[in-house]
């Protein structure tokens, strides 16, 4: 009998599957880990989301700076061509013998100092401008960029009986306090530009440095208008605003007009300072106030309380001054300061104060 073989007997003995192997397992997220990483992801959003935010306005109020600093430079090189600025508006015949008028604004005779050489032959300034025709629609309704702050809400054209009609702009030329305009000629506007007549720089008697050019205004405005007044008391508060005659309110079509020289188109007035907010005369509308328009009459002066106003953050708005310097100025500024800058010949020794 041979001898029992170990290795037979183990191949005789039943074989069991190998077992698969597997990966050891990661161990997973937790209800209160996830909800964790969740606030954390939150928190960085609400950390970050403000300083975007502010990098972007900050990035928009120094283009709006730059525009300003265009446009000035177009009114001096205006103004160095012509040895005056331009009107803000022309009416012929301030005794009322002679009601013609050119209704442009500064702000379209600058056109050919802005690079928009194309207007030049285009324009006819003592025609209407409802009738000047600029490709296929009105010249109103063309966009001029360098007049629209980025911050602008409602960049978009002005739509009168179904047409194309008007584009809004943001910046505003100097005004004055309150007069704007006496057809009798019995009171002396005080601000930079003039209704028919182009200031001279020699009439800045007060310094171009510290005299006002320009300043932002918001498009759509609303505004009150056409209210006989003949005070020249200054309203020093928006209730004192509100208490003037109330005339006609037009909700939404204040500095929609760039072509038009009237004040409340695309000027502005030193009676408020900056971001003053006039809400509580027509159920919470921020609203300007205009008396009898600019050559609506040939014997009423036209007073205007046209805001400057902007959407940056920090109750901030741009300005540019005469000599072409862009500045900076916070609404809480002196009102005093602010009427000073806003005069060319009154005398007054102050500056505009910058934040």
């Amino acid at each position: 009998m041979r001898p029992h073989s170990p290795a037979a007997a183990t191949s005789l003995l039943p074989t069991c599957p190998a077992l698969p192997r597997h990966p050891a397992r990661r161990p997973a997220f937790t209800l209160v880990e996830l909800l964790v990483v969740i606030a954390i992801i939150g928190l960085l959003i609400a950390l970050l989301l403000p300083a975007v935010q502010a990098a972007r306005g900050a990035a928009r109020r120094a283009a709006c700076m730059n525009n300003l600093k265009q446009v000035a430079l177009a009114t001096l090189n205006y103004e160095s061509s012509q040895d005056k600025l331009p009107p803000a508006r022309l009416t012929f015949g301030v005794d009322g013998t002679d009601t013609r008028s050119s209704k442009w604004s500064p702000q379209a005779r600058l056109l050919p100092y802005l690079e928009e050489a194309q207007f030049e032959s285009l324009i006819d300034y003592d025609q209407d401008y409802e009738s000047t025709v600029f490709g296929d629609g009105f010249i109103g309704a063309y966009r001029v960029s360098a007049y629209l702050c980025p911050s602008e809400e409602q960049d978009t054209v002005r739509i009168s009986d179904g047409q194309p009609m008007h584009y809004p702009l943001n910046y505003g030329v100097n005004r004055g306090v309150f007069l704007v305009f006496d057809p009798t000629g019995k009171q002396q506007e005080v601000g930079a530009f003039q209704a028919s007549v182009g200031t001279k720089m020699a009439q800045i008697s007060d310094g171009t440095s510290k005299t006002l050019m320009l300043a932002e205004v918001k498009g759509w405005t609303p505004y009150r208008r056409d209210a006989s007044h003949a005070d020249n008391t200054v309203p020093a508060t928006a209730a004192e605003v509100c208490s003037l005659p109330p005339g006609t309110f037009k909700q939404n079509s204040g500095h929609t007009e760039w072509v038009d020289g009237r004040s409340h188109q695309t000027g502005f007035t030193a009676a408020l300072t900056p971001n003053t907010q006039v809400t509580q005369c027509e159920e919470g509308y921020d609203i300007d106030w205009v008396s009898t328009r600019e050559g609506r009459s040939a014997t009423e002066a036209t007073y205007a309380v046209v805001t400057s106003r902007s959407y940056h953050a920090g109750n901030l708005v741009n300005t540019a001054m005469m000599d072409g310097s862009v500045r900076t100025v916070t609404g809480d500024i002196d009102r005093t300061a602010w009427w000073a800058a806003a005069t060319r010949n009154g005398e007054e020794a102050i500056g505009l104060d910058t934040p």
